[in-house]
């Protein structure tokens, strides 16, 4: 997907830690609703509807698998 308005890199990793916060703010129960609910509102920001879908085959496409590290361990894990 190509974008004429990259973020900077700091101010992508300063977004992405408030993402990181926000949707543990938002808890397990309404991660995905909270999530839906951001994409919708970057999207009207776009507002164009094929650089939005763009960006959903290219977020799903990335995607990476968690690693160890990224899940949480139960107690006797």
């Amino acid at each position: 997907m190509s974008n004429t308005a990259l973020l900077h890199p700091d101010a992508r990793d300063r977004l992405y830690a408030e993402c990181a916060r926000a949707i543990t703010e938002a808890g397990a129960e309404r991660e995905s609703l909270f999530l839906a609910r951001l994409a919708l509102l970057l999207f009207e920001q776009v507002g164009d509807e094929a650089r939005c879908r763009a960006a959903l085959a290219d977020a799903l496409r990335a995607l990476p698998v968690p690693s160890l590290s990224a899940t949480q361990l139960q107690p006797g894990d």
